[in-house]
């Protein structure tokens, strides 16, 4: 039974992986196309709202609300609405960073969230880490203080706001968690997308501009196309293939980021940059395969008392 519970773990399907890969490649065309946009004049929040003002749009033709009602059925609508502000914290808050930092500072800085969310995990959700775990997220944070080095005269204010993007991530994926035994997912992939459109709606006078040209044109209504295919392609491969297997390929996102940054922006990032990125990566990694051996060591525990045992190791 053990043997079989490790081949599920493992065996991991090629169009999982070919999906993943896909993800990252239309998230890193996100906040490429973002970063261009921004850097070009226009205002960061208008940007983040057509970004999703066009997600929605996709998400009802391509989800067919009309046609699953019940599929989309809400049943904490104040929950589901703090939910899609937070994903519109992370997103606005990340093109405000993309005006100043690399595409790669701020994946880099944005790869720490598993880190964070293993340490809050246990006051907001009950589910407490080892001391392995504890170990590291604290190698994590080393990584991050590499990257920003403060009091080196490398932090720079843009970093502000991708810890806040951080932030607002991980409040997104403690909701998703919370609202996961009460909610559809269909109802949670589109309120996602329409509560941040509906939301920033009375700002858009504010910061709303015509685009230039053609070019910024077709690259702002890209963004809600690359956002939302990008999310499609996530869920396609984990109805594939277990979160843990698929874990740590989306790290490879920080590959199409500095590729990016290097053919558009011809930015690369420094040797501090990609060190403190690589420590976070492999601490990230650790706790990937460390919850891996704890879910085998849970299914095969022959007594109740295993699993708790093993959780705090």
């Amino acid at each position: 039974m053990t043997v079989q519970h490790s081949i599920d773990e493992t065996a991991t399907p090629v169009s999982a992986i070919l999906l993943i890969f896909a993800s990252g490649v239309m998230f890193a065309c996100l906040d490429a196309s973002a970063k261009y946009l921004v850097l070009s004049g226009m205002q960061a929040p208008f940007v983040a709202w057509t970004r999703f003002a066009v997600h929605a749009a996709l998400a009802l033709v391509m989800l067919q609300v009309w046609k699953y009602p019940a599929a989309f059925r809400v049943n904490n609508w104040l929950a589901q609405l703090v939910r899609g502000a937070l994903l519109f914290g992370s997103t606005i808050f990340n093109f405000f960073a993309l005006q100043t930092l690399q595409l790669a500072e701020t994946m880099s800085i944005f790869f720490f969230a598993p880190m964070v969310i293993t340490a809050i995990a246990g006051p907001l959700l009950g589910e407490w880490a080892g001391w392995r775990r504890w170990i590291a997220v604290f190698i994590g944070l080393v990584g991050v203080l590499v990257i920003t080095r403060p009091g080196f005269g490398a932090f720079k204010f843009g970093m502000i706001y991708s810890f806040a993007a951080l932030a607002s991530y991980v409040g997104y994926v403690v909701m998703t968690r919370k609202l996961g035994a009460s909610e559809t997912a269909e109802s949670m992939i589109f309120i996602s997308a329409l509560a941040p459109a509906l939301l920033m709606v009375p700002a858009v006078p504010l910061y709303g501009s015509v685009p230039p040209s053609a070019l910024h044109w077709a690259v702002l209504l890209l963004l809600g196309l690359f956002g939302g295919v990008g999310h499609w392609f996530l869920i396609q491969a984990y109805r594939r293939a277990s979160a843990s297997a698929l874990a740590p390929y989306p790290y490879l996102q920080l590959v199409w980021m500095v590729a990016f940054g290097y053919v558009v922006f011809d930015q690369l990032p420094d040797g501090w940059t990609v060190a403190g990125a690589l420590i976070i990566v492999a601490s990230g990694l650790y706790i990937v395969q460390r919850e891996r051996k704890l879910r085998l060591a849970q299914r095969s525990a022959p007594n109740v008392e295993a699993a708790p045992l093993a959780k705090k190791l």
